[in-house]
């Protein structure tokens, strides 16, 4: 008995004493305001003292009862965890693998496959194959559900799990057992790992003078890729782009700073994003510069459940703005800030500390964006109609004036998937992009 108390007591003090030797006391407090203040700072420097009893006696009766000898740094590592799952479930402690893991994430380099992968039904689906990876090579394919890891099952795994599983040193196999749709029977595909340099920024040319970015994470890089990206598509076209798609879905989000430069690539002024906190230092606003990168340009911006934090900081402000139509379904909903607070060279912890607000006073959190057009992801098909004769068709026919060639001829080289078939969100959002710019020139006709 003795023993325990002398325990507790050392736990206590080893644990909480500095808090407790400087917690202001009430009896020097005089009746003036500053003396209030000190008062309520006093009121929260205590510490519930029973309760902290309460945790000693627990700690002593597992060291000494558990079953399996445990070594005090392992049940205060543990303790620690619990404190921060217990609050949100942002909020967690980083092992130095988890550590290593999270910054892993934000500088874009690891072994692994090269997959962006997520959640569905209990198994881990692939949103897409990045280029020019393992997965790719290997033929893995967007929707592809992954059943199995080496043989052990997927299904009540967590994605975090599962990707540590993935990812490994550059040379070793892992074996993926992949059901795919239209496929009877699930296949097994051994990939070997290898280094992974994530790309967060890619782009193309969707139609003369229409361009497209896609933005898979917000990294440290990322604010400096979206610029260059852009330049690149304004170059290929000398009278400049009619248009952008700015492609947010499944993006979980990363570095709030990335996805601050990539708005003000929009923007010329105003509020982006805003955060509130019970610390000073977690109250911040971010505005935009004064430069537009796009030129005032059209832009659709599409989101969906799989996009979060950092994505639905710029489709909010943007939305806000009127800067951009939003279109898609609602983003995820995730509008806390957390705070990496390293606890030695090999471990942290990730606190939340605030939350986002959009510029007109929006709570993300557990809200999300709601698009201005919902269009829900479909496979659409096109109807197959009986042949069509038209004029152009007709033996004989005359030819038009202007020397164009006959439109039978233009029909019969139309060949290969469209974007109808293949996405048609991004596919409706070329349309909207297409009438925004007719109706524009429309405007500047009646004009002059």
């Amino acid at each position: 008995m003795i023993r325990r108390l002398k325990a507790t007591r050392y736990l206590l003090v080893m644990l909480f004493g500095t808090a407790l030797l400087h917690a202001p006391t009430q009896a020097q407090t005089p009746d003036t305001e500053q003396a209030k203040t000190e008062q309520e700072s006093a009121e929260q420097g205590q510490l519930p003292l029973d309760e902290l009893r309460a945790f000693a006696d627990v700690f002593n009766h597992i060291r000494l009862s558990y079953v399996e000898e445990i070594d005090d740094k392992t049940l205060l590592e543990n303790a620690i965890r619990g404190m921060l799952t217990g609050l949100d479930p942002h909020s967690n402690y980083l092992d130095a693998s988890s550590y290593d893991n999270l910054q892993t994430s934000t500088s874009g380099e690891f072994g692994g496959l090269g997959l962006e992968v997520g959640m569905e039904n209990g198994f881990v689906k692939v949103i897409s194959p990045i280029d020019d990876t393992p997965a790719q090579k290997a033929g893995i394919e967007s929707g592809d559900l992954i059943l199995k890891l080496d043989g052990k099952p997927v299904k009540g795994m967590s994605l975090n799990d599962a990707v540590k599983m993935m990812r490994g040193k550059k040379g070793s196999d892992i074996e993926l057992t992949i059901m795919r749709e239209g496929e009877r029977q699930p296949f097994d595909v051994t990939i070997t790992r290898d280094t992974i340099t994530v790309v967060s920024v890619r782009s193309r040319m969707l139609e003369d003078g229409y361009g497209y970015i896609r933005v898979a994470q917000f990294q440290s890089k990322t604010g400096g890729e979206f610029k260059a990206a852009f330049q690149k598509l304004q170059q290929q076209r000398n009278a400049g782009l009619k248009g952008l798609v700015l492609d947010l879905r499944n993006n979980p989000g990363g570095v709030l700073q990335a996805s601050v430069e990539v708005a003000d690539s929009f923007m010329n002024e105003g509020l982006i994003v805003y955060t509130e906190g019970r610390l000073s230092s977690a109250r911040t606003e971010f505005s935009a510069t004064s430069e537009d990168l796009s030129n005032g340009i059209p832009v659709v911006v599409l989101i969906n459940g799989g996009s979060a934090s950092a994505s639905e900081i710029v489709a909010g402000a943007l939305q806000d703005h009127n800067r951009a139509v939003i279109m898609g379904t609602d983003s995820f909903g995730k509008g806390s800030v957390q705070t990496v607070v390293p606890l030695s060279e090999k471990n942290a912890i990730k606190l939340t500390t605030a939350r986002y607000f959009t510029p007109g006073g929006r709570s993300i959190q557990a809200q999300g964006i709601v698009p201005d057009i919902t269009v829900e992801r479909a496979k659409i098909e096109t109807l197959k109609t009986s042949s069509r004769v038209t004029e152009a068709d007709l033996q004989g026919h005359l030819s038009s004036e202007n020397g164009d060639e006959s439109t039978s001829k233009r029909r019969s080289q139309k060949n290969g998937e469209s974007l109808f078939n293949t996405d048609n969100q991004l596919y409706e959002a070329l349309n909207l992009l297409k009438g925004i710019h007719i109706l524009s020139l429309n405007q500047q006709q009646t004009a002059e």
